[in-house]
């Protein structure tokens, strides 16, 4: 394996980062890594609503494409793939970084969820990745890195986080096989595991703040992660340096899962 150190780890690359909502999002510490190492950025919206806030950090990042992509909406999907395919006609990375379940079903405790709702929150925080992965790998024509954001609540009970650790559980699962079905072409998957972070989507957990001060206490090295430290993660898991890695839940949790 030869590197050039002149020129950004990511120079050339080109990624698809679905899940921005705002600068506080996981996805933008993802987007902002990879633009930083060098990488040409696609970046998603859910809809008009949050087109507002996304717009200007893809501009920022310099995005040369900005699509609206609601995985529940047919066609949607397949919309962005046929974009990149016209537009860049590879991909190298994609970064998965959605997750819902209506709040009913995330706050009434699993018992309480319905099968209406266990299958919406399944669709779009599982099989959405796999529909993504199936649309991406053609295009990884040498290769490429594929993410998917998960949560210690996958494999540990989590107090409130209910029907989300069954789901986050699933996409671990999946990110494993086609880690074991896409090796062969080069593209290695990884489920990411962030410690608890400030983000939109945790807003929707009860008694969140108290996952905060507990992932404080428990960890290590005494302090939170940001979305700056999942973001250059995931970009070394996309370089050249990471290569013979696949497959496995990468914590950046600042060590709070290795505690009991």
């Amino acid at each position: 394996m030869t590197v050039d150190v002149q020129r950004p780890v990511l120079a050339g690359k080109k990624a698809l980062v679905v899940g921005i909502a705002n600068e506080h999002s996981i996805a933008y510490g993802c987007a902002s890594a990879f633009r930083e190492l060098g990488a040409e950025l696609a970046i998603t919206y859910l809809n008009e609503k949050a087109k507002g806030y996304v717009e200007p950090l893809a501009t920022a990042l310099q995005a040369p494409m900005f699509l609206p992509l609601d995985v529940s909406k047919p066609g949607e999907l397949e919309a962005v793939f046929e974009r990149i395919a016209k537009d860049w006609g590879t991909l190298d990375i994609l970064v998965h970084s959605i997750a819902w379940a209506p709040k009913d079903d995330l706050q009434g405790g699993l018992l309480n969820c319905t099968a209406e709702g266990f299958s919406r929150a399944m669709d779009i925080s599982c099989h959405s990745f796999v529909r993504m992965a199936k649309l991406a790998a053609p295009l990884m024509r040498e290769g490429g890195t594929m993410f998917a954001m998960s949560y210690h609540g996958a494999n540990k009970v989590v107090a409130n986080y209910n029907v989300m650790g069954p789901v986050k559980a699933a996409l671990e699962a999946s990110c494993r096989y086609l880690a074991f079905e896409l090796g062969k072409s080069g593209i290695r998957v990884h489920a990411i595991s962030p410690g608890p972070l400030k983000t939109r989507a945790a807003s929707g957990l009860r008694d969140f703040d108290l996952m905060l001060n507990e992932a404080v206490a428990k960890a290590p090295v005494g302090e939170l992660v940001d979305i700056m430290d999942v973001g250059f993660a995931c970009a070394y898991l996309a370089t050249p340096y990471a290569r013979r890695i696949t497959g496995g839940t990468v914590y950046v949790d600042g060590g709070v899962n290795i505690m009991a």
